[in-house]
């Protein structure tokens, strides 16, 4: 009932004409992730509500305008170790390596990648000020996109309610956390690089790899786990960072998805913007020869991004 009321709250937040207006604090993730929560920030701005976007000094990507108001804080990092972070990150995806040595490759340097930037989110709870500050100036929710934890500690650290604005977690956290259905015999996981169209000996390997999920991402965010239960002063685990959610707004396209269940609070508001274009014909995206054979290359796109709930 509460996680009902709590949803229906936050709906009336973000549409337009149902509110005089409340004040919402944005706790973004630099880089990409930011060039398309500006754009939903600008439009509640426009809609009447009071925004405050807490950015760290040392950042990517994360340009502001004076229609909301900016909170820094200091961190203790420098540029060049995130940009050293994020190009063993990037390096490690562009390795043409077999399954499971791919796997591990990509969860050591994810790690390595989230614990660089995890710093940021020390910082912020570090900045005695900037806690004051946020603390003093009655938010009414918290949007967040949650790659990092770092935005969802806060709110529950203010004890407020929490939006995410997310493209997704590496080993199905987004499903999983708010208890989502996700059949094994036709959901691929990520790592395998299956289809919805699976072998018998897939979807064994989509078993197993489903078998290993919470373990390597508990390990993947075991920094964020310590650090959480440090500042909420409670032994906190990974799925109670995510599932006190109110509303995943998942920036989802219909065209990368296969066909799977969704929960009632997931809202799929479409792919990554990172820059304003004109939109595309009915017609002009679509290939003749990909419509002739859907399966070239491997590839099986589903009909929908959603399955009846």
């Amino acid at each position: 009932m509460t996680l009902r009321l709590c949803c229906a709250w936050i709906f009336i937040l973000l549409l337009p004409g149902l509110s005089d207006g409340g004040k919402l604090l944005v706790v973004p993730m630099v880089g990409s992730h930011w060039l398309s929560m500006q754009h939903v920030v600008e439009k509640l701005i426009e809609r009447g509500h009071e925004v405050v976007v807490v950015v760290p000094e040392v950042n990517w990507q994360m340009e502001t305008t004076q229609a909301y108001t900016v909170k820094t804080y200091p961190v203790s990092y420098t540029l060049e170790e995130l940009d050293n972070a994020f190009r063993e990150y990037v390096a490690t995806h562009l390795k043409n390596l077999p399954f499971p040595l791919n796997t591990l490759a990509l969860y050591n340097s994810s790690v390595h990648v989230f614990r660089t930037f995890f710093v940021q989110c020390k910082d912020l709870f570090s900045s005695k000020e900037t806690l004051q500050y946020l603390n003093q100036s009655g938010f009414d929710a918290v949007l967040t996109d949650p790659v990092f934890m770092c935005g969802a500690t806060l709110a529950k650290y203010f004890s407020l309610p929490f939006v995410f604005f997310m493209r997704g977690f590496p080993c199905n956290l987004h499903y999983k956390a708010p208890q989502c259905p996700s059949p094994l015999s036709y959901i691929p996981r990520l790592f395998t690089f299956n289809s919805d169209h699976m072998t018998f000996f897939q979807r064994v390997e989509n078993a197993l790899v489903s078998l290993l999920e919470l373990g390597y991402c508990n390990g993947f965010y075991e920094e964020a786990i310590k650090f959480s239960s440090e500042v909420l002063q409670r032994d906190v685990s990974l799925l109670d960072l995510l599932n006190s959610a109110s509303v995943w707004l998942l920036r989802f396209d219909f065209v990368f998805e296969y066909v799977r269940p969704v929960m009632p609070n997931m809202v799929f508001i479409g792919g990554i913007n990172c820059a304003q274009r004109k939109p595309l014909s009915k017609m002009t995206w679509i290939n003749e020869d990909f419509l002739e054979s859907p399966t070239k290359n491997g590839l099986h796109l589903p009909a929908t991004n959603y399955c009846p709930r």
